[in-house]
């Protein structure tokens, strides 16, 4: 069984594989393509003109830190889909949390932003939600995002490539101050290890999209 997976960055993403492979398992290939792949550093940081245009957080090969423009990349992630299908895979999982409704698949594609707000709304009939987001930038369209599936939000910036603990359990602390109800790490890039300390600390629930995907996807290819 082949599954895709496609980043807004570069490929190959050896910081979300893993922890997705371990949710599927040996028994599935996974093929990456990224819509930065084979691009200078230079090149990418062209993408991001500034504000107005709402930005992505993401990273090159080497585990640089980059912002582009989400209108940039849709093209390149509509070619990294249809290579992918070429390749012969079921599934196709977007690895990041931004909605794309532009882009489509023949195939099954998984998509993290609407994964995870389906998920919200079916498991509280209310409360509050403690969201983290990578950049300060994006927090007025998070607030907005989430308040439209009908619960009071508290939103938090900090970066998953360049982050440190300390400046997590800051949060994770001022969260339990806040009394959330449930934490949504609303970044691809978030690791089971900020997903841990923010479940020791605040002892609420926490989404991790990478591993809410492992999961999906492993229940959909039906592997034993």
């Amino acid at each position: 069984m082949k599954i895709g997976a496609v980043t807004i960055g570069q490929s190959p993403r050896d910081d979300i594989i893993p922890e997705i492979r371990d949710v599927l398992g040996p028994e599935v290939e996974i093929l990456e393509r990224g819509a930065l792949d084979g691009l200078s550093l230079k090149e990418v940081n062209d993408f991001y003109p500034g504000p107005p245009d709402p930005i992505l957080i993401t990273r090159m090969k080497d585990g640089t830190e980059v912002k582009i423009t989400k209108k940039n990349i849709v093209a390149k992630l509509k070619n990294c889909i249809f290579e992918l299908e070429g390749k012969g895979v079921e599934i196709a999982i977007l690895l990041c949390t931004e909605d794309f409704p532009e882009i489509e698949s023949k195939k099954i594609l998984l998509r993290p932003d609407r994964v995870l707000q389906s998920m919200v709304k079916a498991t509280l009939k209310e409360g509050k939600l403690g969201v983290i987001i990578p950049s300060p930038d994006q927090i007025q369209a998070t607030k907005k995002k989430w308040h439209g599936t009908g619960f009071s939000v508290v939103v938090e910036a900090i970066s998953p490539y360049t982050g440190t603990e300390k400046k997590i359990i800051e949060i994770a602390n001022r969260f339990k101050k806040l009394k959330v109800d449930l934490i949504i790490l609303d970044c691809i890039g978030f690791t089971r290890m900020t997903k841990a300390i923010f479940r020791e600390i605040t002892k609420k629930p926490v989404l991790l999209p990478r591993t809410v995907l492992g999961r999906i996807a492993r229940e959909i290819v039906e592997i034993e």
